[in-house]
Formats: structure tokens, C-alpha cells, sequence
């Protein structure tokens, strides 16, 4: 690193948790070093031209709700960096075949209603989670703290242990309570038959309740550039385009702060990390891959229902049934003829993605870790399905397979985007089983990726909790 020394920090990687991390810590004075291998910030938060000219596709996260839920960004305040934060008319939709989507709108009461016999079970579900505001939602953004909301997350943990199968079986009736409840859980990347995903439904359908599933408005590279415009005005400094391939290139300072996975963390702290600390990170699992689409097309998707254009987000997979046959083929290392697709309109929220009267269009299916398979006649299969005349409107398409998301991203091992497996085991395991696990015993060397509690999703909850631990030793 060429760089001078008179740094109190280094941070590794520019994703959204070394972001959150290098501004933390900046924000309590520490003068801190953010160095990225790629030529730009922002990891899973790039946009990009990857199309035609004038067409802005995210690159990889896009919908950021858990950004406005999280303690971390509301701590930061990157509105007042100018990051503006734009709303479809509706957070999601699922349609079905030979009746009307069904549409789930920020308010509750709204969404009920077009669940017909199921609409007080869903105010007892992903209502009840809505009801429970921030202090819930910051509970469960903090599993190794002490509750908030103590009363309210013992309910959601009585909710959200069964199956995502299980719960939708045993609280819903319809056919089309079921199918959005697994459009909800199967964000997991899990076979809905595993224990706890009905708590990933419920905590997206409830965020869409209380906070909306938002885009950021310019793409989603305004929110990391924002980030590392912060991290420079207070003192920072940005190296990007320089890969660490070893600890002993950075400077010496009393903390080091990697957003990377433990195959990463393994690769440049090597035989310095103690031999079983060291084997605990090679035992990390990781989880499948996705198989990503960008479109550029003429105008908007033509759907079936027309109450489904006015979505941000689309769960295109069908039945409850479907979805989780389709979940539970990729989880036995197959490849689904059927996937569960989960796509994104971000035009009905931000026009300035694409030229006047054009639009961007994102998606992607979950396939088995590593893969090589082209997905794209598949998933375009799904959306016609619903959307009769889909491939007319398609004017150009970008794809990235799971292996093609690694070359990309080192980050994103065998294309998971989730920096590993959200089993059961790994949701507080993460990397490995501790009170402090962004921490590893090597004396200043801290790991805040998303393979750190919480977990995936652009929160920066693991840049910030290891941020935290940094300064509450120093402190001590």
C-alpha cells in the first residue's frame, strides 16, 4: 500500500457494511483508510449502463427498505448527503394465473382487503410486524443484543420459527394469501421447508407496511458515492482500484475492518489467524447462487394485470406450491425448469433510470451455488406467463451468472449475494458462534461484511456493529 501512514483505521472493502463502518468511524474522529479493490465504491451498490446508453441498472442490490429500517443508516442520515429515497405506487405484487395479482400496498387495511377471507390473518401476521415499529424491527437488526421490544419479538419468534410452509399453511386459507406469504420468505434463498423462514417473510412483508420498499432515486451508486463523500469530508481517505491480497500491505493501525467473507478473511490474514479460529471461517457455508437479468425495453412490462405496472417489486413464481418445490430443487443442487423469480420495476418509482417513455427492468432466480447454466429463456418463460408479448418490449439484455457474479465480486462466492448460507445455524453463527463475533482473535482485526450478524440486505448493520466494538475498546 502506498499510502502514509497516520491512520487510526483501515477498512477493506467498499461495500454498503465498509461504508457504514469507515463513516462511524470517522464520525467519532478516527481518521480512517477505505481501500476497494474495484475502480468504484459501493460493492453490491453499483449502477452501471449495462445495456444501451441512457438505460442506469443496478448492478446488484436495488430495493433498499431495510436501509430506511436500519439503526445504522437513520444514525448517519444520508438524506442530508442528498440521497433521496423514491417510493413505487405499491411495494410488491404477485400474480397468479386466471385471477388478479395481488397486491400488497404500504397500508395494511389496503392489502387486507384484497385478501378477502385471509385479510385478518394477514393483519395478524405481516401487520402484527408493522405494529411493532422500531423497536422491533431494531431488535431483530440486533439478534445478539438485549430486546428493545422484548414482548413483541417473543411473538415474532413464536411466528417466525416454523417454515415459511408451515406458517403459510397453518395462518392462511387462499391460495393467494399463501403465494404472496412464500414470495415474501423465499427472499431467504432457503427451501421454504427449512426451519425460520416464515420469519423472513414476515419481516419483509411487514418493512413493506411500515417503511415501503424503496429504490434510491439515480440508482443505487448515489447511496455508496454519498457514503464515501461523507467518509472524505470527515478526514477519510478512498484508495480504490488496489486489491489486498495480504495484511501485511496495509499500514499499520490499531484496527483493520474487513467486508469480505471468511474465504476472503482466510485468504490475506492466513497462518496469523489461531489454526482453529482459522478452520471455524473454512467450515462457513455458503448459499446458492443467483442468475441475474438487466433489460433495457421499449416500455413497460405488459402484464396480465395491470394493477401489477404499478409495483416496485415483482414475485413471479406462482403457488405456494410452486415457489417451494422451486426453492427446494435449488437447494438440492438443480436447477428449476419453473424458478421463483424475484424482479424489480425500478422506473414506476424513479423515471430518470431510462429515456422518456422507456424503462429498466431487473431480475433474478436463485440457482445452485457456482453455477454455470444460462437461466434466461426460464425466467423470461415465467414473466411471459404473466405478461403475454414480454419479449417484444425487451430491447437489449444484460446477464450475470452465478460464476460470472464471483469474477465480478470476489465477495459474492459462487454467486451468493448474501455473503452465505441464512440457515438456522448461521443467522447468530455468523462467521462463527460468539457474544462478539466481529471480532476474531487475531488483536485488531475485525470482520463487518454481511457474514456477520444480521446478515445480507443494505442495513450496514455489520459495518456498524463492528465500527461500534472498535471504538467501545478503545474506549476501555
Amino acid at each position: 500500500m502506498t499510502t502514509a501512514d497516520g491512520f487510526d483505521a483501515v477498512v477493506v472493502g467498499a461495500g454498503p457494511n465498509g461504508l457504514v463502518a469507515a463513516v462511524t468511524l470517522a464520525e467519532a474522529g478516527r481518521r480512517v483508510l477505505l481501500v476497494e479493490a474495484s475502480e468504484r465504491v459501493g460493492g453490491g451498490l453499483r449502477t452501471e449502463e449495462l445495456t444501451l446508453s441512457g438505460f442506469h441498472h443496478d448492478v446488484c442490490a436495488t430495493v433498499v427498505a431495510l436501509a430506511l429500517a436500519s439503526p445504522a443508516f437513520r444514525e448517519i442520515g444520508v438524506e442530508k448527503d442528498g440521497v433521496e429515497w423514491a417510493h413505487p405506487p405499491a411495494p410488491a405484487a404477485h400474480p397468479l394465473d386466471g385471477e388478479p395479482a395481488v397486491v400488497v400496498r404500504r397500508d395494511v387495511e389496503q392489502t387486507a382487503q384484497g385478501l378477502g377471507r385471509d385479510a385478518t390473518a394477514w393483519r395478524a401476521t405481516a401487520g402484527a410486524v408493522a405494529r411493532g415499529g422500531t423497536p422491533l424491527v431494531d431488535t431483530l437488526l440486533a439478534p445478539l443484543n438485549l430486546p428493545k421490544a422484548p414482548l413483541r419479538a417473543a411473538r415474532f419468534g413464536v411466528m417466525a420459527a416454523p417454515p415459511a410452509t408451515v406458517l403459510a399453511r397453518t395462518a392462511f386459507r387462499t391460495v393467494r394469501a399463501r403465494a404472496a406469504f412464500a414470495g415474501m420468505a423465499a427472499h431467504s434463498m432457503l427451501s421454504l421447508g427449512a426451519m425460520a423462514t416464515a420469519g423472513y417473510g414476515l419481516i419483509l412483508a411487514g418493512l413493506a407496511h411500515q417503511v415501503g420498499w424503496p429504490v434510491v432515486r439515480g440508482g443505487s451508486q448515489v447511496l455508496a458515492d454519498a457514503l464515501a463523500a461523507r467518509l472524505e469530508r470527515l478526514g477519510g481517505e478512498v484508495v480504490t482500484g488496489q486489491r489486498v491480497r495480504d495484511l501485511a500491505e496495509l499500514p499499520a493501525v490499531p484496527a483493520v475492518l474487513l467486508d469480505l467473507t471468511p474465504r476472503q478473511v482466510v485468504s490475506i490474514a492466513g497462518e496469523r489467524l489461531p489454526a482453529g479460529y482459522r478452520r471455524r471461517l473454512q467450515r462457513f457455508r455458503y448459499g446458492p447462487g443467483v442468475f441475474k437479468i438487466d433489460w433495457a425495453l421499449s416500455g413497460p412490462v405488459p402484464w396480465r394485470d395491470p394493477a401489477v405496472g404499478r409495483a416496485g417489486t415483482v414475485h413471479v413464481g406462482g403457488t405456494l406450491e410452486e415457489i417451494a418445490r422451486s426453492e427446494s430443487e435449488v437447494a438440492r443442487g438443480r436447477h428449476p425448469a419453473r424458478p421463483y423469480v424475484l424482479l424489480v420495476q425500478p422506473c414506476v418509482a424513479d423515471p430518470s433510470r431510462a429515456p422518456e417513455g422507456k424503462q429498466t427492468l431487473w431480475a433474478y432466480c436463485h440457482v445452485p451455488n457456482g453455477s454455470t447454466v444460462d437461466m434466461t429463456d426460464a425466467i423470461e418463460a415465467q414473466i411471459e406467463r404473466f405478461a403475454p408479448g414480454f419479449r417484444d418490449v425487451v430491447l437489449a439484455r444484460h446477464v450475470l451468472g452465478a460464476a460470472a457474479l464471483e469474477a465480478h465480486n470476489p465477495n459474492l462466492v459462487g454467486g451468493d449475494i448474501g455473503g452465505g448460507s441464512a440457515r438456522l445455524s448461521q443467522f447468530v453463527g455468523r462467521p462463527v458462534y460468539g457474544l462478539r463475533p466481529w471480532a476474531t482473535p487475531l488483536p485488531g482485526l475485525y470482520i463487518c461484511s454481511a457474514s456477520t450478524p444480521p446478515g445480507a440486505g443494505v442495513h450496514g448493520m455489520g459495518g456498524w456493529r463492528a465500527a461500534r466494538l472498535v471504538l467501545d475498546r478503545a474506549r476501555r
